[in-house]
């Protein structure tokens, strides 16, 4: 009961996610990031361990296409989900199975993913891959951010959303971004203030994981930039 956009950026190198749905704490279950090959969802009636086994075909090489087949054969239950497979060489697999509840479906571009279930409709696949593509200039993260907006804004899921996350790696084995909303009445908006804040962070993390000589401490940083260590304080 999701909708997510999974992408890359052939530019930047940098490769995620963003998604929203109507259960609590999406962001650590059903997607993730296998880092310089691909993004995999395992949505609708999502299963971690099909998850693990879609991460570790894509670290083994495995096309998205021969991902999808390997996690379809055995599994009792693959027409209740919703898979979405992108490696970074702008290869896709989709399937959203026959026992998906609706409106579910996907669009898939040129290095991108929308996709989603238990929509109001087809326009929120629609609205995400029209803000993605509008974005082309923007950061990844930004992009992915824009499109869950879009979604949202298109009407979401027939339930609403309750949980939100997204997840940028860029060209080292660490997240850029990762960052999710678990609980909240609004948690795409929330994702977004979060996301605001952090923005001016995801270059300052990047430089001290790599060198930690390279930066100032944190607070200077921030400080140089007229924010506040705690936004809410």
């Amino acid at each position: 009961m999701t909708f997510s956009i999974l992408g890359h950026c052939e530019r930047t190198g940098k490769a995620g996610f963003c998604q929203a749905t109507s259960t609590p704490a999406v962001g650590w279950r059903i997607t993730d990031v296998v880092p310089g090959r691909g993004i995999v969802t395992v949505q609708a009636m999502g299963d971690y361990r099909r998850l693990q086994v879609a991460k570790k075909l894509i670290e083994f090489g495995h096309t998205p296409d021969k991902v999808l087949k390997d996690l379809c054969e055995g599994d009792r239950y693959f027409e209740f989900r919703q898979f979405a497979i992108l490696d970074y060489y702008g290869h896709a697999a989709v399937r959203t199975g026959s026992k998906t509840r609706s409106w579910a479906g996907e669009i898939v571009g040129p290095g991108y993913i929308a996709t989603g279930n238990v929509l109001v409709g087809e326009k929120v696949v629609k609205a995400m891959s029209d803000a993605f593509v509008a974005s082309a200039s923007e950061e990844l993260e930004e992009r992915l951010m824009r499109a869950v907006e879009a979604g949202r804004d298109a009407g979401g899921q027939e339930e609403g959303q309750t949980s939100a996350a997204i997840v940028v790696y860029g060209r080292h084995e660490f997240p850029l971004v990762n960052l999710r909303a678990d609980v909240s009445a609004e948690p795409v908006g929330e994702l977004r203030r979060n996301f605001d804040w952090f923005k001016p962070l995801i270059d300052y993390y990047e430089k001290r994981t790599l060198d930690p000589e390279s930066v100032v401490p944190k607070k200077a940083y921030l400080e140089k930039l007229g924010l506040k260590v705690n936004p809410y304080r």
